[in-house]
């Protein structure tokens, strides 16, 4: 979707904050990733993918969208889970719009704790039922579905979509920018985000060891970026993934370094696309026992300020 394909009526400048909520695996990311045009953050079946809040930036002439894509909303079992859990709290008190996601699946009680603060939201909220592709029941199931929301969310507006199929996904993009508030930018015009380079090759790296790997080693990991020297035509890159046990190690690596060669050669494509450059990428593990759980690891890794 180009930005100029949705014009604002009014002659003065627009901007705004809108943070992206729910809980995970109903398709907050891919959705982010359908608004801003951009692939800003990790697409894959598994939950708690996103461990930060991601912002994408969306510029026209006449507005600028900033949007943000937080950790799904979850009960947490340590510490890294606590911060992540503030991540998308701190998103109820900052947005200027609210975009809530769900999905056709989802039980509408799941975590009704933050649903209950979302209702009581002051700023527009929007509602996005995702996945309606899914449906096999035709529109009365859908009509169920809204009407069961509509009473959780009875200020919210509704929007059928599928993030996958981009269906509906323009509409709910030209209501974003009718309720944004006159402001000049908050970046430049020609930002894309507000997270350096390093970030993106960290979360590249993180989604293709949650792509290969199962159980508990792709939530036991940190990607952490220690060499990123750029030149005119190519990025040399050196990445240290941190593992909590030498079991985890092992498997990360594999036998004869196979599957971490794997990792890095899947990587490096995607990083090569993102940046535009050819990158040489070297990939090594370590391990930091019990890191999710030591606060000054969690503040050394970015998840407490």
């Amino acid at each position: 979707m180009s930005n100029n394909q949705i014009q604002d009526d009014q002659t003065q400048h627009k901007a705004g904050f809108v943070n992206i909520v729910g809980n995970p695996n109903v398709g907050k990311s891919t959705l982010m990733n359908d608004l801003v045009g951009e692939r800003m953050s990790i697409i894959t079946d598994k939950a708690q993918t996103t461990r930060h809040r991601i912002t994408g930036i969306v510029n026209a002439p006449d507005y600028q969208i900033v949007f943000s894509d937080t950790p799904g909303v979850l009960k947490p079992r340590y510490k890294l889970q606590e911060s992540m859990l503030q991540f998308s709290e701190g998103a109820l008190t900052d947005a200027d719009v609210l975009l809530y996601v769900t999905d056709v699946v989802e039980d509408p009680e799941k975590n009704a704790g933050f649903l209950a603060k979302v209702s009581k939201e002051k700023v527009p909220v929007l509602l996005a039922i995702n996945k309606i592709d899914l449906l096999k029941g035709g529109s009365g199931e859908l009509e169920r579905i809204v009407g069961e929301w509509q009473k959780r969310l009875p200020s919210a507006e509704i929007f059928p979509i599928s993030a996958t199929e981009k269906f509906n996904v323009e509409n709910l993009m030209r209501r974003i920018v009718e309720l944004l508030p006159p402001s000049p930018p908050y970046f430049g015009k020609d930002a894309l985000t507000d997270k350096p380079a390093r970030f993106f090759v960290t979360e590249i790296i993180r989604e293709k060891i949650l792509l290969n790997y199962d159980k508990e080693v792709p939530y036991s990991t940190e990607v952490i970026v220690e060499k990123f020297e750029e030149k005119e035509k190519s990025i040399h890159i050196m990445a240290v993934i941190y593992v909590e046990r030498d079991t985890q190690k092992g498997i990360l690596i594999g036998r004869g370094g196979a599957m971490l060669k794997k990792v890095g050669t899947m990587a490096r494509k995607d990083i090569e696309t993102f940046f535009g450059k050819s990158v040489y990428l070297e990939l090594y593990v370590k391990v930091e026992p019990n890191w999710r759980n030591r606060e000054n690891k969690l503040r050394s890794f970015g998840y407490i300020q």
